[in-house]
């Protein structure tokens, strides 16, 4: 057990890259796919200059996908831990896309993936502490509580849900589905 404690700032790390043609989705706009590999990225990168370790991406949370990015715009990604656990780390991942010949910025995504390190053998490993500094620090973190707790509550939920159930199923009625099970 270490008793180490590092900043959230020990774990920021941003990334800018110039979108192109060859990023787009079939409508023109830059594929969402492409930012995903790009979120996993930064994710990683943040979550491994924070532990020190090796870290693998557990789950990716919340991605919210605000407003589309255009070809040509200069994409910016802004990374750092938010809550550790254990072995993991939550990582808040706020992404901005500037017109450059404009200068225009707009908000386009927001992310949260849980990353756990790992020692050279593959074991879930101890992160340090992280040390909230400021008041936005200390919202993000309780943020993270509250969804690891609605995470934990919905998988609970999940155990216990018997979806073949006859009140389960007479609950769909409320629900823009037709249920033809034989």
């Amino acid at each position: 057990m270490t008793a180490d404690f590092k900043p959230v700032s020990s774990s920021k790390i941003s990334i800018s890259e110039l979108m192109l043609p060859s990023h787009t989705n079939f409508s023109g706009k830059i594929h969402g796919g492409y930012i995903l590999q790009l979120l996993d990225q930064i994710a990683f990168a943040s979550a491994s200059k924070f532990s020190g370790n090796y870290c693998v991406t557990a789950s990716v949370d919340t991605v919210n996908f605000l407003k589309p990015i255009e070809v040509g715009e200069l994409v910016t990604m802004k990374a750092s831990v938010n809550y550790v656990g254990r072995s993991s780390m939550v990582v808040g991942i706020r992404v901005e896309a500037e017109n450059i010949q404009t200068g225009a910025v707009k908000h386009c995504n927001s992310s949260y993936f849980t990353m756990v390190a790992k020692d050279k053998e593959g074991k879930s490993v101890q992160v340090p502490g992280l040390i909230l500094s400021n008041l936005e620090e200390v919202r993000r973190f309780r943020k993270a509580i509250k969804h690891n707790e609605a995470k934990k509550e919905f998988q609970e939920h999940e155990k216990v849900t018997k979806v073949n159930s006859i009140e389960d199923l007479a609950s769909l009625d409320q629900y823009n589905v037709l249920l033809e099970i034989s």
